[in-house]
C-alpha cells in the first residue's frame, strides 16, 4: 500500500437539476426530466426544496414518467393540508395552559408522513438511482441546512415543514423547517456541479386584500421572491453556470391545485426544449473545460 499516495476524489456532478419551491408547479420537473433524457442529458445530481424536495424524490428513484405522474398525484395533495389540530387553537388562545412549543402546528402531519412511507418506506438518501440533496431550514437560527444522507421521508418531511401549518423536524438534534424560508432555489447546494440547471417558481403576490390572510400572503410572498433574487444574484457572482429555467403558465396555478398536474408537466417540458440549445452549449464548454 502506498502511504503518499493522492486521495481520490469523486468526479463533480456534470448536470444538477435544482427544484425550488413553488407547489403543484414543481412537477414541471418532471417534463423537464423527460426532454433531458430523451435527448442524452440525464441529470446526475437533484437537489429540491419543499415541494421541490417532493417531486425531486420522486426522480431519484428513477421510475418512468408515467409512474412518477401517478405517485405525485398522491403525495401532493389537498388532503394533506386537511386534517386539523383542534388543540391548537387552544395554544394560541392560551399558550401557557396548553403548552405551546416547538412542536405547535395547524394541521396534522400524519397524512404527509403516510404518503411518503408509502411512496419511499425505509429508503436512504444516499441509496437511491440518482443523487439527490434536499434543502431545508434551522428552526433556531434561519440558516440554510443541505440533507444529503439519512430517511428520505424525514428529509422531505422537514423541507416542506411549513411554520404553523405542520411542525418542524428533529434530525440529528437539529429542529428543522420548509427550506424556503432560507433559500427557494437552492442552487448553492449544487456549487460542485458543471452546469446547474435552475427550475425555480416566484411567487404570485394576492391581488386583492380581504382578509388579513391574503396580508400575510402578501409579505411573505415579498420576502421570499426577493431573497431568490438574491440567492440566483449570489450564485452567478461565485461564477456558476446557471441556466434559469422559464416555464410559461397558462394563468395562476394554486399551490396544492393537483388537477393541474398535467399542465405542469408541459409547461416544464416546453422551457426544457427552448432551453436545450443552450444547455447543451455550456455543458461542452464546461465538460471540455474541467477536462482541460
Amino acid at each position: 500500500m502506498n502511504l503518499h499516495s493522492a486521495p481520490v476524489f469523486p468526479p463533480p456532478p456534470r448536470l444538477a437539476l435544482v427544484i425550488g419551491s413553488g407547489g403543484v408547479r414543481g412537477a414541471s420537473a418532471l417534463g423537464v426530466f423527460d426532454v433531458l433524457s430523451r435527448a442524452g442529458l440525464r441529470p446526475d445530481l437533484i437537489v429540491g426544496c419543499s415541494s421541490g424536495a417532493v417531486f425531486g424524490a420522486g426522480l431519484a428513484l428513477g421510475l418512468a414518467t408515467d409512474e412518477l405522474m401517478r405517485m405525485v398525484t398522491t403525495l401532493w395533495s389537498p388532503e394533506l393540508t386537511q386534517k386539523k389540530r383542534w388543540h391548537a387553537y387552544a395554544q394560541l388562545l392560551a399558550p401557557r395552559l396548553a403548552r405551546f412549543g416547538h412542536g405547535f402546528s395547524l394541521r396534522s402531519e400524519r397524512p404527509i408522513v403516510q404518503r411518503l412511507e408509502a411512496a419511499f418506506g425505509d429508503l436512504r438518501l444516499e441509496n437511491l438511482r440518482l443523487p439527490l440533496r434536499v434543502a431545508a431550514t434551522m428552526a433556531a437560527t434561519g440558516a440554510p441546512v443541505v440533507i444529503s444522507r439519512g430517511s428520505v421521508v424525514r428529509a422531505v418531511q422537514a423541507s416542506m415543514a411549513v411554520p404553523f401549518l405542520w411542525p418542524s423536524v428533529d434530525i440529528g438534534g437539529r429542529r428543522l423547517v420548509d427550506g424556503a424560508l432560507s433559500d427557494p432555489l437552492p442552487v448553492a447546494a449544487a456549487s460542485d456541479a458543471l452546469v446547474v440547471l435552475a427550475l425555480g417558481f416566484r411567487g404570485d403576490m394576492p391581488r386583492h386584500l380581504k382578509r388579513p390572510s391574503s396580508l400575510v400572503a402578501q409579505v411573505s410572498t415579498a420576502l421570499i421572491n426577493n431573497l431568490y433574487e438574491a440567492r440566483m444574484a449570489a450564485a452567478r457572482a461565485r461564477g456558476q453556470a446557471l441556466i434559469e429555467l422559464d416555464p410559461v403558465w397558462p394563468r395562476r396555478i394554486g399551490l396544492w391545485e393537483t388537477q393541474a398536474l398535467p399542465a405542469a408537466f408541459e409547461a416544464g417540458r416546453q422551457a426544457t426544449l427552448a432551453a436545450l440549445p443552450a444547455i447543451e452549449r455550456t455543458l461542452r464548454a464546461r465538460v471540455g473545460r474541467h477536462a482541460a
